[in-house]
């Protein structure tokens, strides 16, 4: 279907649709849901939420009302459970200044739990994966290495102090992130998630025409990521997403190859990947440090071309 108000459809694998209702008011809908990352249900709840909520901040937008959706397995677990799932993802909304107004359950074998998600953008200000230009740089404002430390926690190696690390950035909403690009202005942006940065930046650099540089020894990565991906504690999607991106993306020989494992990282919760001008980049970071980004890293850069990775030491 095409309605001339669809600003972003499917067409450019975006983080969200934007309808436009008005000049000046466009809606952004979008949905997610996963199972189990963590075995507290408390956080599990919470890091879903944030999750949901991040493509609204990918897109430059404010989040306004959410909808549960919760698949659950009566018959195995106690309905306590439920009820600690469905109180993180509501002090993750309260915090967003997201009203939860509802949602819907059904029985299922494995356990889901995610948020619906609906919020709003002017319709000229709308950020999306496909405006990078050549000289902007590219920012991370998250560490990679969720999926790798959560594989350890689910292998039995993962220790309580690593583990309490990975909760806490999968727990961190992109809101303050997504209220400095918006300040400084931005010229694209996507949250990193399943398909890990190196997937979510040839999307981007496709999308925009142009190619991507990351150098690997600047993306900064959560502590034990490293040594568990060196120890075999990876996820199968990582492998997956190497072998789809193998013919898309360009690594340097001089790389680490346990670091390059982390680019391919399917991510949890993971932050915002940015593209901006280079006479605004020292304004973002110092927005983002302000606002409490204290892992935000400048990573790489745009250059002319025609949608490749490059990755380089």
């Amino acid at each position: 279907m095409r309605d001339p108000d669809v600003l972003v459809g499917l067409d450019k694998a975006d983080d969200a649709a934007v309808y436009r209702i008005s000049d000046d008011v466009a809606v952004i809908q979008t949905v997610d849901f996963f199972t189990p990352i963590v075995d507290d249900p408390f956080q599990y709840g919470a890091i879903s939420a944030v999750n949901s909520l991040s493509d609204v901040y990918a897109m430059g937008g404010e989040p306004l009302t959410a909808l549960n959706i919760v698949g659950f397995p009566t018959n195995v677990l106690d309905l306590s459970i439920l009820q600690e799932i469905l109180k993180g993802g509501a002090e993750v909304a309260a915090e967003a200044n997201t009203v939860l107004v509802g949602g819907h359950s059904v029985k299922a074998p494995e356990l889901f739990y995610g948020l619906s998600v609906l919020g709003k953008v002017h319709p000229d200000r709308i950020i999306t994966n496909s405006g990078a230009q050549a000289d902007d740089r590219l920012v991370l404002t998250k560490p990679l290495g969720t999926g790798v430390l959560t594989t350890a926690l689910k292998n039995g190696t993962l220790d309580p102090r690593q583990l309490g690390i990975v909760t806490g950035h999968m727990r961190r909403l992109n809101r303050w992130a997504a209220a400095a690009m918006v300040e400084v202005g931005v010229n694209a942006a996507t949250d990193v998630t399943g398909f890990g940065l190196l997937g979510h930046l040839q999307e981007m650099a496709a999308n925009s025409g142009v190619d991507a540089y990351v150098y690997a020894e600047s993306v900064p990565v959560l502590e034990g990521a490293l040594e568990h991906a060196a120890s075999g504690d990876r996820p199968g999607g990582l492998e997956s997403n190497r072998r789809f991106l193998a013919n898309r993306t360009t690594i340097s020989s001089k790389c680490d190859p346990v670091r390059v494992h982390l680019l391919f990282d399917p991510q949890t919760s993971g932050g915002l990947l940015i593209s901006v001008a280079a006479n605004r980049t020292d304004r973002l970071m110092e927005l983002l440090e302000a606002n409490g980004e204290l892992d935000a890293k400048v990573i790489g850069e745009i250059r002319p071309g025609a949608g490749g990775v490059f990755v380089l030491p």
